[in-house]
């Protein structure tokens, strides 16, 4: 954890070099000023990553689908690779040991005796590049294992020293923690620097807002469904009050708007083949989204576990994930539990004893 003690004193606009300047001279050591010269490296990326997206099909058809499929049997495009290859190359100018990546079939060797590793999903969101809606890159810092690579990784998500996610809209934003609290960073395209816009950032504990696939109903399992009738029935079902529905398909998005908001997302694992155990990624998606998540006073799980404490066991494992404000985030856990929140009859249909009599 690198010591930000004093960043709440930081004026807004000061750039993130700063930033991290400051925070390194605080804490002190070779694994902190390593974590810094990563993200800067990663920054560095993201504003290379930017600039590519921000010509569009000028850039040419960057959404165009390679015929490729990447390790976990996602069709890639043309962003995808180039992204990859974007942060890659920066990583290799940057102190760290291996590299993880949705896009690599296995985790990449650096500079095996340099103090961190890095695991990356490089374009979150990549089915939105064609439809200018907005997509990001997440990343997650862990100190490198003694025992190497598959150590490095497979370790529980609270042990992440800095995690955050770039989400590339009609402005670049940087959302970052380095383990005390989050700021957000705005890229200035006048000097291509990362800026600081907000100190401490914190979920919004009341807010009426949930974000789920609804077209996957049919699959869903009893507890999930239950939640999301209560919700649906709005004022005059057991929640009490009307819900709005959200859903972006790009992980970033959904959990920056969960940051500006509040409220909560939820991508469970169903009963279609291949959803059995969710879709997203832990080490490179759920694990640094929770992190920045829990940072923030929110919480994240897998619907009952809290993802921080799983360890993976493949690169590419998948979970259930659900995060947000954290009173929502034990409220489906207990759909999970509490017989009282079982429907007895079809959803949407029946009243249950535990809300009305």
């Amino acid at each position: 954890m690198i010591a930000t003690a004093s960043r709440a004193e930081l004026p807004i606009g000061t750039t993130l070099s700063s930033y991290l300047a400051q925070s390194t001279a605080e804490a002190g050591g070779d694994l902190i000023e390593a974590v810094a010269e990563t993200v800067t490296a990663l920054a560095g990326a993201a504003a290379e990553i930017s600039g590519l997206i921000a010509r569009g099909p000028l850039a040419g058809a960057l959404g165009e689908a390679t015929g490729e499929v990447n390790a976990d049997g996602d069709t890639q495009v043309a962003l995808d690779l180039q992204a990859n290859e974007m942060v890659l190359a920066a990583l290799r100018q940057a102190p760290v040991a291996y590299f993880a990546s949705e896009e690599e079939d296995a985790i990449l060797t650096l500079a095996p005796e340099a103090p961190v590793s890095v695991a990356v999903d490089p374009l979150d969101g990549s089915s939105n590049v064609d439809v200018n809606v907005s997509i990001g890159t997440i990343f997650s810092v862990f100190p490198t294992a003694a025992a190497g690579a598959t150590a490095s990784f497979f370790r529980r998500g609270e042990e992440q020293l800095a995690a955050g996610y770039v989400v590339y809209g009609p402005h670049t934003d940087l959302v970052l923690s380095l383990g005390a609290g989050v700021d957000l960073f705005v890229l200035d395209p006048d000097s291509g620097a990362f800026r600081l816009a907000r100190s401490s950032l914190n979920i919004p504990v009341a807010a009426q807002e949930f974000a789920i696939n609804a077209s996957n109903y049919r699959h869903w399992h009893e507890p999930i469904r239950t939640f999301i009738d209560d919700c649906l029935e709005g004022a005059e079902g057991p929640r009490g009050k009307n819900f709005n529905m959200r859903w972006v398909a790009s992980l970033v998005s959904e959990t920056h708007r969960i940051f500006s908001r509040g409220g909560v997302f939820l991508y469970p694992a169903d009963r279609r083949p291949g959803y059995e155990k969710g879709r997203l990624r832990l080490v490179y998606e759920a694990a640094p989204i929770a992190f920045l998540v829990e940072q923030a006073g929110g919480a994240a799980s897998d619907g009952m576990e809290s993802i921080l404490t799983k360890v993976p066991v493949e690169l590419h494992q998948r979970t259930p994930l659900v995060f947000g404000a954290a009173e929502k985030v034990r409220r489906i856990a207990g759909y999970h539990v509490d017989p009282a929140l079982v429907r007895d009859v079809p959803p949407l249909f029946g009243n249950r004893g535990l809300f009305r009599s």
